[in-house]
């Protein structure tokens, strides 16, 4: 075990004492607690959406609701995908000393999984509210959760991220101010 040391170039953050590799597997234990959360509401609907086709009503559904079904199915399939994808990468990197690549990669596809949820959220919702109303309810149902998801999962950190940046971002360096000619003759 290491001893942590104190932040420098290749160590973890300031103020919380651990190496590059501590960082590392925290994110990456911080990273999938979020995708249980995730995870679990991805499958429960994946399995509602596989069962669709089985009910009797599924006949019923006009072409549009058709295609909304297979982009709402299609969608949960690639977030399941995307949010189980670092735990399966990681029993195949475990112990070869890639969990900073394995931390950033896992990122890329929680991102992913979120949009692929936000799709796959609307376009179910939408197909039942079309079932149910027709109409423009549909439109400003599915408006309105993309819009929602968006805000929440996407836009809303992005913001946060940005105004982080600007208040962490170091000052820009001032020149030194020109030299007097009067000081260098006093020398």
């Amino acid at each position: 075990m290491r001893a942590a040391t104190s932040p420098g170039p290749d160590t973890g953050a300031p103020g919380r004492g651990e190496t590059a590799e501590q960082r590392a597997d925290r994110n990456f234990v911080e990273l999938l607690q979020g995708f249980r959360v995730a995870v679990t509401g991805v499958q429960v609907l994946f399995a509602f959406l596989l069962t669709v086709p089985f009910s009797p009503a599924f006949a019923t559904l006009s072409h549009t609701d058709r295609l909304l079904y297979m982009i709402a199915l299609g969608a949960a399939a690639v977030a399941s995908i995307c949010y189980i994808a670092p735990a399966a990468q990681h029993r195949i990197l475990f112990r070869r000393g890639v969990k900073e690549p394995l931390v950033h990669r896992s990122n890329v596809y929680g991102i992913l999984g979120g949009i692929a949820l936000v799709i796959s959220m609307t376009a179910a919702t939408v197909m039942v509210v079309d079932y149910l109303y027709g109409g423009a309810v549909p439109l400003v149902v599915g408006t309105g959760l993309a819009l929602l998801g968006g805000w929440a999962w996407f836009l809303q950190p992005l913001i946060s991220r940005h105004r982080a940046a600007d208040v962490t971002s170091p000052a820009p360096e001032r020149p030194p101010p020109p030299a007097d000619p009067a000081d260098q003759d006093r020398r």
